[in-house]
């Protein structure tokens, strides 16, 4: 604020070109009052704080509502409208004004931010192109976070149409920064649960403009009012950015307009960056020892047919105990995934949309049923047909949780968790850790317990275990080394993206999943069916090797899965 000063009885300002009294000049002795005098004065002034309060108390606009005025809209959204984001490409300058003006008025941490600007870059040497881009949470008008979300810590205002985050309501499980194709929501470490944006809609409900419309120097950025059924419509274009997530997953409701034609070679700036992802080491353990419960009781069931009464008794009661441990040390596992674990109890209110909430039913229902079933496997005069009954109920229980396994990553619409990839990948891992972890507790039957009903068994059903071992083994890999194969297309697809990240940042890790894999899955069940006088010590040992290689493959792959995935994003900057 310009300091005023009397001239003549009439207030001047340096500012606006008038002469500062309170400057001596030099052979004239100041006139006016003294500074003491100004002093007093100055203190009974309203500070420009007191003077913003009181235009507030009396009723009146914000003082800079002079300024952004024209970018917020008039009147409310009617029936079948809402409020959206408006970008002037061509006034944006990527100053990131908006991002510190987010970034403060919210109180984010330092590394936090919910507005983001990005570059595109295309045309010629001779006539380059650049454009910034500032980007944040779209409010789409069917939002994949609000969907995936298993607490429903999300909702979207009827009236407005913006998409809130409830803070309160979450348990940080961060499904919805997975299903998000904008990477909106962030997750704080710190508090244990995720934050967006929510369009400051409490200072648009008071008629004041979000922090970054009132931020932009170029005015680059407005709240519009738009159509539902023309955002429909516009999806179907696909004309949202270049190289953006296509609209029609979420139907984003930002506008990005400009007068300018952009070359056809248009792109974000780091759109040949290949990075791996966040490998979410709670959810690897947890998928790998789920899927290994299952199938180890899957191929239990299968293989009680091929029993005789006695020799099924000993089997089920060692083999039940084992798969369930799996089982029950995957469900903990999971847990650490959780930034706030105490609301656990919470993932079962979003049943009817999340697929979340429903594997976390589903696999609370296989626990609770293999409980059961393995206490009925130790408990004398329960009849048989009951306890086999209950052998293949968990078993199928358990092959349907794995569905809804492989349902929460192909929602997010990643290519490299297609459905195929993904249905592929878990239930190999179920067949191959399945017959490893059953071939293994025959042998521990025989050898601890000295139980020759088992060393029977182990002769009998030994190398057809082994053999199925070498074929699930050998097609997973195949299928696994087929994803290798999009290194050749000419476009950098996302599927090509991953693949390069499995030969170069990830290459270590992938040289050792096929190294343990071929280890525990092909080359030490060839050697046991090729040695017929192993010693049982050494063929116990064997075989643990055998299934610890197996598991640590079928990790190292899932840790593949998580970190080679190409996550989706809006425009980003250059990178290192």
């Amino acid at each position: 604020m310009d300091t005023l000063h009397k001239k003549n009885g009439n207030p001047t300002s340096v500012a606006d070109g008038g002469t500062d009294s309170s400057l001596p000049i030099l052979g004239v002795p100041p006139d006016g009052p003294t500074l003491i005098e100004r002093l007093l004065n100055d203190q009974q002034q309203m500070t420009a704080v007191e003077q913003f309060s009181r235009a507030h108390d009396l009723g009146g606009l914000p003082a800079q509502s002079r300024y952004y005025s024209k970018l917020v809209p008039t009147s409310a959204p009617g029936p079948g409208q809402q409020y959206a984001f408006e970008v002037d490409l061509d006034r944006c300058s990527g100053c990131k004004a908006c991002v510190t003006a987010c970034h403060t008025l919210n109180g984010l941490d330092e590394e936090e931010a919910w507005r983001d600007v990005g570059l595109l870059v295309g045309g010629t040497a001779a006539n380059p192109m650049m454009q910034h881009v500032t980007t944040a949470c779209h409010h789409c008008l069917e939002p994949a976070c609000m969907s995936a979300c298993p607490v429903d810590a999300y909702e979207k205002d009827p009236e407005t149409g913006i998409v809130k985050h409830l803070d309160d309501q979450c348990f940080g499980c961060q499904y919805c920064t997975l299903a998000c194709p904008y990477d909106v929501p962030k997750y704080h470490s710190g508090k244990g649960i995720v934050r967006k944006c929510d369009m400051c809609s409490d200072r648009l409900a008071d008629g004041e403009a979000p922090a970054c419309v009132q931020a932009c120097p170029h005015e680059a950025i407005a709240i519009t009012v738009v159509d539902v059924q023309q955002v429909i419509e516009d999806s179907e274009a696909d004309n949202f950015l270049p190289a953006a997530p296509e609209p029609h997953i979420t139907l984003p409701t930002t506008r990005y307009k400009t007068s300018r034609v952009y070359p056809r070679n248009m792109l974000p700036a780091d759109y040949y960056a290949t990075n791996p992802q966040h490998p979410h080491w709670p959810l690897i353990v947890m998928l790998v020892l789920t899927q290994l419960s299952v199938g180890a009781f899957v191929v239990g069931s299968v293989l009680e047919t091929r029993l005789d009464a006695n020799d099924m008794i000993a089997f089920r009661q060692l083999h039940a105990a084992s798969a369930l441990g799996f089982g029950l040390l995957a469900l903990t596992a999971s847990t650490f995934h959780l930034g706030r674990p105490q609301y656990a109890f919470r993932a079962i209110v979003g049943l009817k949309h999340s697929w979340l909430s429903r594997e976390i039913v589903a696999f609370g229902v296989f626990a609770g049923a293999a409980c059961v079933y393995a206490a009925a496997a130790w408990i004398p005069g329960i009849p048989d047909a009951v306890v086999v009954s209950l052998s293949w109920g968990v078993a199928a229980i358990g092959v349907v949780a794995v569905f809804c396994s492989v349902m929460i990553y192909v929602f997010t619409k990643r290519e490299f968790w297609s459905f195929t990839q993904t249905v592929t990948k878990f239930y190999l891992t179920s067949a191959i850790l399945g017959i490893a972890a059953t071939w293994l507790s025959i042998l521990l039957l025989g050898a601890v317990f000295n139980n020759p009903a088992a060393q029977q068994l182990s002769r009998d059903v030994g190398d057809t275990l082994l053999q199925a071992l070498i074929v699930t083994s050998g097609c997973k890999f195949v299928f696994e080394l087929s994803m290798l194969s999009h290194l050749a297309a000419r476009r950098v697809s996302p599927l090509k993206r991953s693949a390069q990240l499995l030969v170069g940042p990830l290459s270590n890790q992938t040289f050792a999943r096929f190294a343990l894999g071929v280890l525990g899955g092909v080359v030490m069940p060839v050697f046991l069916m090729s040695q017929q006088r192993t010693s049982e010590v050494a063929t116990i040992i064997i075989v643990v090797m055998l299934f610890v290689a197996c598991l640590a493959g079928e990790l190292l792959e899932r840790y593949q899965y998580f970190a080679a995935v190409s996550a989706p994003r809006m425009p980003g900057g250059l990178r290192s």
